[in-house]
């Protein structure tokens, strides 16, 4: 295994399942020590805790942090707990809800609360985190965004909203963090084989429609994120910044 991210410490939010927890194992099995940051310690698909199987399994360090990253006090444990490590080099906005809704029948505490996870805690994370890679002459900030942030659905206008948000948020923010040597990029995931998937309720019959229209003509697995993320955080990617990398396997583009 190469050691494209050794020597580094990356901070990953919703890494104890699904596509943060691929993440944060593929950052490990690459050199960097990992702070797993999660709601909850287990995995919803099963299995030892994210932060364990890293260290049972590859030769990086990991540690877990409880962190709701809609709480600014949690965000600052989360940080604070990468110092351990030499300090953030590479923070994964991950940490995401998805709910289908009836447009007409959201209410403001329903907008508030998938909004206040999906973009306020990326907001407020990548603020103080982008305050540590200053000192240290630079970083890498990857947000995980959506298909659903490029093209609208009236199934999940909330989620589509926040997830547009990413988008811009990541230009704005590459453009204003460039300058201090932090690369801001998004990752746009099409259909992923997680428990958000499930959270969609498609029946056999759509899910096999939708199948159909991709152009690999497969469901994506969380790896396949996991390896665009491991591009933009190592020096592969050393001349892409304020880039949307979409991971759909052609389905976004070829409709």
């Amino acid at each position: 295994m190469t050691s494209l991210l050794s020597e580094k410490t990356a901070i990953v939010t919703g890494a104890s399942s699904g596509i943060g927890r691929s993440i944060a194992r593929t950052f490990a099995e690459h050199g960097a020590d990992v702070v797993v940051a999660d709601v909850r310690e287990e995995p919803r698909e099963g299995g030892s805790p994210t932060h364990e199987l890293i260290e049972r399994d590859t030769d990086a360090s990991a540690t877990y942090v409880d962190c709701d990253v809609s709480s600014l006090d949690d965000l600052e444990a989360m940080i604070d707990e990468a110092d351990r490590f030499g300090g953030v080099d590479v923070l994964v906005n991950n940490a995401g809800i998805f709910r289908p809704e009836e447009y007409l029948e959201v209410t403001p505490d329903d907008y508030e609360t998938l909004m206040d996870v999906n973009v306020k805690g990326t907001f407020f994370g990548s603020q103080l985190a982008a305050e540590r890679m200053i000192e240290n002459d630079g970083g890498r900030i990857i947000n995980v965004s959506s298909t659903a942030g490029l093209v609208g659905n009236g199934g999940y206008v909330t989620y589509c909203v926040s997830k547009g948000a990413l988008r811009l948020l990541t230009y704005a923010l590459a453009h204003r963090l460039g300058p201090e040597g932090i690369h801001v990029n998004v990752i746009h995931p099409g259909g992923v084989e997680t428990s958000m998937m499930e959270d969609a309720q498609m029946g056999p019959e759509a899910l096999g429609e939708f199948v159909q229209a991709i152009p690999t003509r497969r469901i994506g697995e969380p790896d396949d994120i996991a390896g665009a993320a491991l591009f933009l955080a190592s020096d592969l990617a050393s001349y892409v910044n304020g880039e949307s990398l979409v991971v759909d396997g052609g389905y976004t583009h070829t409709g």
